[in-house]
């Protein structure tokens, strides 16, 4: 019977001429998680000013509607009253939906504004990790061409 040879040494020196080095997940890492931070912080900002403005638009409306639930002495101050509030439930609805189109843009403005930044930081980081990889593959070679003279 033929015995299979045993590469895990040779694997282990092969692994060993090849150092990995982990600063670059370590980075990116770090990259990652102060990007999701500055994420999050947009994220509960707008959410922090939509709830402002919908809980004024609710105090609004109940405002406008304790008018409108008031006792009349002529039937036609009934309907003059729901007119009014239609009239102001309208303008309230115009007023706050430009609040959140004006958060919106906001958000869209600042994310924007972050994935270039994050574009920006892993373009230089990729930049330095393959300099820094060409030049480490390059001594490994070099090494290995020497070992084999």
């Amino acid at each position: 019977m033929a015995n299979t040879q045993d590469f895990s040494k040779v694997m282990q020196d092969m692994m060993a001429s090849f150092p990995v080095d982990t600063s670059a997940f370590t980075n990116a890492f770090k990259s990652q998680a102060a990007m999701a931070e500055k994420m999050s912080k947009v994220a509960l900002e707008a959410a922090e000013k939509s709830t402002e403005i919908t809980t004024k638009w609710a105090k609004d409306t109940i405002a406008k509607l304790s008018d409108v639930s008031k006792a009349k002495s002529e039937p036609t101050d009934y309907s003059k009253s729901i007119s009014d509030f239609a009239a102001a439930a309208q303008e309230m609805a115009t007023e706050h939906l430009a609040s959140f189109a004006e958060i919106a843009k906001k958000v869209q403005m600042e994310t924007v504004e972050l994935m270039l930044a994050a574009g920006k930081n892993l373009s230089e980081e990729a930049t330095d990790a393959v300099k820094k990889a060409t030049t480490e593959a390059t001594t490994a070679v070099k090494k290995a061409a020497a070992a084999a003279k």
